[in-house]
């Protein structure tokens, strides 16, 4: 669900900044081909940085499973966003030549991308996230919906050897 969310807000705030500035930048601003082909781009990267965060998180949640949930996701965020602030100045630095540098038709394209960046990288620490950490349920990370309290504990198996002593 935060990865849904985190996605039509990127989209929704692309939509919107593309919107209102149609009237104030010194170039056409059209929703085109060039601008869906630049929303979907920006909904892939968003996308491919929240599953990173949140395959993270799955990794801490195996690694650390005393850690409450809030601790794993912040746990998680933390270790990733190195990753994620690099990856995004990379990206934002090469859209930002283009949009400066291309010509008249990338222009609307390259805009788009940059906004899309910036959102993307921000909805998936402070999006998606926190409607993980909000709209999950009372239960731990990694633990399944059906699962009762009985069948998340399991005896420790002894050795073959160690019972024969």
């Amino acid at each position: 669900m935060g990865t849904i969310i985190a996605l039509l807000h990127d989209v929704l705030v692309t939509l919107i900044v593309f919107s209102f500035a149609r009237g104030l930048v010194p170039f056409p601003l059209e929703i085109d081909q060039h601008f869906i082909a630049a929303l979907l781009t920006v909904i892939g990267f968003s996308m491919n940085d929240t599953v990173i965060v949140f395959d993270r998180i799955r990794e801490d949640t195996r690694l650390y499973p005393n850690m409450t949930k809030e601790q794993t996701i912040n746990t998680a965020i933390n270790q990733t966003l190195s990753r994620t602030v690099m990856t995004s100045l990379t990206v934002f630095l090469t859209i930002l030549i283009l949009f400066v540098f291309g010509g008249e038709v990338t222009r609307g394209f390259a805009f788009a991308m940059l906004i899309g960046i910036i959102t993307g990288v921000y909805s998936s620490i402070f999006v998606a996230a926190p409607v993980l950490v909000d709209l999950g349920s009372k239960r731990r990370l990694g633990e399944s919906a059906a699962a009762t309290p009985a069948e998340g504990k399991t005896k420790p198996k002894t050795s073959p050897t160690a019972a024969n002593h």
